[in-house]
C-alpha cells in the first residue's frame, strides 16, 4: 500500500517515498540479524534501527547509535549487501556448492585425499667410503659417508620401516681417480662388493640401485671424460660423449653382474640409455632396470652432494668449470620432452627429475607427457635447507618434510629419491599412515 501512496504523491514527495524503501528493507534485516550470534550483542541492532530513524527523520547526526563502554569502542555493524537471513534467523550465504563440507572433518578428509606418500614411495640414498668409521657431512645434517658395516645396518633400518629402494654413492680415493674413470668398472671395487654384500643378507626384501656416472671416479670432477684440446666451451676441454658411453656401459654390466636390481644413469650423455639397454641385454641382464636421469639440470642445488663425494669440477684441470654443456640449462622446459621422448625409444623404464622441489612444473609435465613411471630426486640442497630452517627453529621439520615429499607425489612422481627416507618413513609409520589398522 506504502508503493500505491507514492505514486499518487507530488514528484518532490515521491522522491523522498522512493529513498525510503531501501531503509525499510535494512531495517527488516537489522531486525532478522538482531538475533544472530555474529551480530551479537543485541543493542547494536538497536543501535541500528535508532540510526535508520535518524536518518530517515533527516537527522544531522550518523553516530547516535554508538556508545561508547570504557575505553573500547562498540563499532556499529552495518548491513552486509547480499547476505540474508535463514529461516533460523541467522546469516544465510546463498551458496549451494561448498567445498569445506568434504573438509569438516579427518575421516572425510582422509576419504577423498587424493595422493598419499608411502615408504614404498622412497629411494633411500646412502653415501659410501672405504674407511671402516662413518664421517658427517657438515653441509648435509643427518648424512655421513657409511663404511660398508655401517651401509648394512642403515639399509636393514630402512627395510624395517618399509623403505624397499637403496641407491649406493661411493667417495673414492683420490689415487684411484684418473680422467677415463676407469675404477669406475672394477668388479672388486667398492659398489660391486657393497652390492653383493647387501643382497647376499637382504635378497628381495631390497632394490640396489646404482648411479652410472663417471663424476665420482674421475679426476677431472666430471660425469664424462674430458678431452685434450681446447675446443669446448669457453676455449677449455670438451666433455667427450660417445667415448664416455663406452665407460658408463662397462660400468653398468659391472654393477649388474654384482647384483644390481636397478641403474640409473645420471651422466646427460646423448644415447646412453640405449647403448646401456643393449649392453646389459647383450651380457643376459635383460631383467635390470634403467631409470633416466632424464631431465637433470645444471642447477645450484647440488653443492652439499658434491661435498659429500669430492666431485665437483676440478678448478685446476682443463676441464670445463660447471657441468652446462650436458645437463640442461634449467630455463628450459620443453626440452625436457625432447629428453624424454628420446629416453623412452631408447628403452628407459622410468624418468627422473632432477632437482625435484625446484622443478615441480617438469614433474607434471613428464607424467602428462609420457606413460613411464616419474621418479623425482629431492636432491641434497633442497634437503640442507629443510634442515637449516629446522635448526633454527623457524619450521616443524617432520611437517615441511612430509609436506615437501607430499607435492612430490602430487606433481606426478611415483618415486621419490630422498635423504629423508628411512626418516620419513618412520614419522609416517608412527602416524598408522601405512601400517595395517
Amino acid at each position: 500500500s506504502s508503493n500505491r501512496e507514492c505514486v499518487h504523491r507530488p514528484p518532490r514527495v515521491r522522491s523522498s517515498c522512493s529513498m525510503m524503501l531501501p531503509r525499510v528493507a535494512a531495517l527488516a534485516f537489522i531486525a532478522a540479524a538482531g538475533s544472530v550470534e555474529g551480530f551479537a550483542p543485541s543493542p547494536l541492532a538497536t543501535s541500528r534501527l535508532a540510526r535508520a530513524n535518524a536518518i530517515s527523520r533527516g537527522s544531522s547526526s550518523v553516530v547516535s547509535g554508538l556508545k561508547m563502554t570504557g575505553v573500547v569502542p562498540k563499532i556499529e555493524r552495518a548491513p552486509v549487501y547480499g547476505l540474508r537471513p535463514n529461516e533460523n534467523g541467522g546469516i544465510w550465504v546463498p551458496q549451494r556448492a561448498r567445498p569445506r563440507r568434504n573438509r569438516k572433518n579427518e575421516p572425510i578428509r582422509s576419504m577423498t585425499r587424493e595422493n598419499r606418500v608411502l615408504p614404498e614411495n622412497f629411494i633411500y640414498p646412502l653415501f659410501l667410503h672405504t674407511k671402516d668409521f662413518n664421517e658427517k657431512i657438515d653441509s648435509m645434517p643427518g648424512c655421513e659417508r657409511h663404511s660398508v658395516e655401517s651401509v648394512m645396518k642403515e639399509v636393514g633400518e630402512a627395510v624395517a620401516e618399509g623403505v624397499g629402494s637403496i641407491i649406493l654413492f661411493p667417495k673414492i680415493p683420490e689415487d684411484l681417480k684418473t680422467n677415463a674413470a676407469d675404477a669406475c668398472y672394477d668388479p672388486n671395487g667398492l659398489i660391486p662388493e657393497t652390492i653383493k654384500k647387501i643382497k647376499a643378507k637382504y635378497g628381495q626384501q631390497v632394490n640396489v640401485w646404482t648411479d652410472v656416472a663417471l663424476d665420482p671416479y674421475s679426476d677431472q670432477g666430471h660425469d664424462g671424460m674430458v678431452s685434450s684440446d681446447s675446443r669446448g666451451d669457453g676455449g677449455r676441454g670438451r666433455i667427450m660423449n660417445d667415448e664416455t658411453i663406452e665407460q658408463l656401459c662397462r660400468q653398468a654390466i659391472a654393477q649388474a653382474r654384482a647384483g644390481a636390481d636397478v641403474v640409473a644413469p645420471s651422466d646427460m650423455m646423448d644415447g646412453r640409455v640405449g647403448a646401456i639397454r643393449d649392453a646389459l641385454d647383450s651380457e643376459g641382464f635383460t631383467d635390470v632396470s634403467i631409470v633416466a636421469y632424464t631431465a637433470k639440470y645444471a642447477s645450484a642445488f647440488y653443492g652439499p652432494f658434491r661435498d659429500a663425494l669430492d666431485s665437483a669440477p676440478r678448478e685446476s684441470s682443463n676441464a670445463p668449470p660447471n657441468k652446462k654443456t650436458y645437463q640442461m640449462d634449467p630455463a628450459n622446459s620443453r626440452e625436457a620432452l625432447i629428453e624424454a621422448q628420446l629416453d623412452a625409444a631408447e628403452g628407459a623404464d622410468m624418468l627422473m627429475v632432477k632437482p625435484g622441489m625446484p622443478y615441480l612444473d617438469i614433474i607434471k609435465l613428464l607424467k602428462d607427457n609420457t606413460n613411464l613411471p616419474i621418479a623425482a630426486y629431492h636432491v641434497s640442497g633442497e634437503y640442507a635447507m629443510l634442515k637449516a630452517a629446522a635448526e633454527k627453529g623457524w619450521v616443524n621439520e617432520k611437517d615441511v618434510a612430509l609436506e615437501t615429499l607430499l607435492c612430490f607425489k602430487r606433481a606426478g612422481a611415483d618415486a621419490i629419491l630422498t635423504y629423508y627416507a628411512k626418516q620419513a618413513a618412520r614419522w609416517i609409520n608412527e602416524d598408522g599412515i601405512s601400517r595395517p589398522r
